[in-house]
């Protein structure tokens, strides 16, 4: 076969692979987008463009329960999991990258098992401990057991990432008489920032979407996130499930994470290769 034609076969190829991928990716959200958009018996017609556009769904999310302090609820817990989880993890990696001490390995790996543990796993003893603390129905129960699997992976990342970091820097500032939360805050982080978009991003997600403590943990709609209220906008009878209602409350709770991806994007595809390779 003449190269040219190879060549060309390759390059239409991948395009066809990566717009195949595009397309599996972006059609949910679009038909949820003209779902939203659609009312009465047009919802079951399956196109994307509908004949009639109406918001009517948008507004109803906001009538038929408190979906504001829903929103409210998901952003404060969501933002809180994400300080906590860089706090944490940054110093956490600053020990486990910087620090020899004996079983670093090990407690390393162990942290990262904590992370693989399927969350109806710990459901349990989670609610034993909400309970014993009073927090029951409060949205820092939700903080603290979202920590759980935000915190593993925030630590593994930020350790890798400055294990990388040259050991010049941490010498220079010892030198100069910086304390080890100095050389952390002064030195590291700054040269981080694509580390911490990155792993904050992702808690920011797991916290965003996170269902099944929230139902577990939360008793009342004034304390629910946005996963909670959507799945609980069904109601008992399958006939009378209000999808363009659902499908609403979905393009408002996805708009802000394409948002945040969208403006950040460039800090997180440098996050996840210099954390990859050797500095």
């Amino acid at each position: 076969m003449d190269p040219t034609w190879k060549r060309a076969l390759k390059v239409g190829g991948f395009y066809l692979l990566v717009t195949l991928i595009v397309l599996y990716a972006v059609i949910p959200f679009l038909y949820a987008v003209s779902s939203s958009m659609k009312s009465g018996t047009e919802l079951y017609n399956p196109t994307l463009i509908p004949s009639q556009i109406s918001f009517e769904n948008y507004f109803t999310v906001f009538e038929q329960q408190p979906f504001h302090l829903n929103l409210l609820n998901s952003i404060m817990v969501a933002f809180a999991v994400v300080a906590l989880s860089l706090f944490l993890g940054v110093t956490a990696a600053y020990a486990l990258a910087r620090i020899k001490f004996r079983g670093r390995g090990l407690f390393l790996f162990t942290i990262l098992g904590v992370s693989m543990f399927p969350q109806v796993a710990v459901l349990s003893g989670m609610y034993e401990v909400v309970t014993i603390f009073g927090m029951y129905n409060q949205l820092p129960s939700l903080m603290f057991s979202y920590m759980i699997f935000t915190l593993p992976f925030t630590v593994w990342v930020l350790t890798t990432f400055m294990r990388n970091l040259p050991g010049e820097l941490e010498e220079a500032a010892i030198m100069d008489g910086a304390t080890p939360w100095q050389t952390i805050t002064k030195v590291f982080m700054p040269l981080m920032w694509p580390a911490l978009v990155t792993t904050g991003l992702l808690a920011f997600i797991a916290a965003w979407n996170e269902f099944l403590f929230a139902l577990s943990f939360t008793l009342t709609n004034e304390q629910r996130t946005v996963p909670v209220a959507i799945a609980l906008m069904s109601g008992a009878d399958p006939r009378e499930i209000p999808w363009g209602t659902i499908m609403a409350g979905s393009v408002i709770v996805t708009v802000p994470l394409i948002g945040l991806v969208l403006i950040f994007q460039r800090r997180i595809v440098a996050g996840l290769t210099q954390g990859a390779v050797k500095g």
